[in-house]
């Protein structure tokens, strides 16, 4: 994925985050602003737009939290889905964080766990996707601050925790999860970006998880709609 089309989904997070703001009558003090999903299409129409180049149309693509079938509840809606001739080709959740983090981090865990969790579930139980197993995607955006890339953090237990995370920044941790998440077939893939804003307008960004940048994210989705395309008997 270029550059400039992730500068542009970042430019685009900012921007819009500021147009919610100004929309709440507090001024964004409640939470509008980050409870309002609006702020993340830009990332959404990236991924979007890799797929419509692999030669799917943009009906294939759905978006608006469309649902799929979970197994400990009934539903579950996901930010992007593929469907491809009636293949799930992918799902795909996409999840930012904006200050406290601290507070949240647990909970966008949990949240990414409990969603893929439930749809693995349901296909092994009653195969409601077919032979085709779902291929999920987990796209993170976060804020960078001093706080996110604070290290030496200290993280208590009533039991001894994994010496891996001693010593990580939220920063680390989110690429500890993502990573583990991908490794243990939890998530089939994921992109994790870093951005800030500076004072003077100025929007930059990071991937500083090589195995989840916009490059690697492109490259597997190439690859997943060949093999779909594949199994259906048509040449990618």
């Amino acid at each position: 994925m270029k550059h400039e089309v992730v500068q542009q989904a970042a430019q685009d997070f900012w921007d819009k985050r500021a147009e919610q703001r100004g929309e709440q009558e507090d001024d964004g003090k409640a939470g509008g602003e980050a409870r309002a999903n609006g702020h993340i299409a830009g990332f959404e129409n990236a991924v979007r737009d890799i797929f419509v180049d692999c030669g799917l149309s943009k009906t294939d693509v759905r978006t608006g939290r469309p649902y799929l079938p979970g197994y400990y509840r009934v539903r579950k809606s996901w930010d992007l889905v593929v469907i491809y001739k009636e293949v799930l080709v992918a799902a795909f959740e996409f999840k930012s964080q904006v200050g406290s983090v601290g507070k949240n981090f647990n909970n966008r865990f949990e949240e990414a766990l409990g969603s893929a969790t439930d749809l693995s579930v349901a296909q092994d139980m009653n195969k409601p996707f077919g032979a085709v197993r779902p291929w999920l995607g987990y796209v993170f955006v976060l804020e960078e601050t001093e706080e996110t890339e604070k290290q030496n953090r200290e993280a208590h237990a009533l039991f001894k925790t994994d010496p891996a995370f001693m010593g990580m920044s939220y920063t680390q941790r989110y690429q500890e999860m993502i990573s583990r998440f991908v490794g243990k077939n939890v998530y089939d893939l994921g992109w994790f970006v870093t951005t800030q804003k500076a004072e003077d307008g100025t929007v930059t960004y990071k991937e500083p998880l090589l195995t989840a940048t916009g490059y690697a994210l492109q490259a597997a989705i190439e690859g997943r709609v060949k093999h779909v395309k594949a199994m259906l008997g048509e040449r990618a």
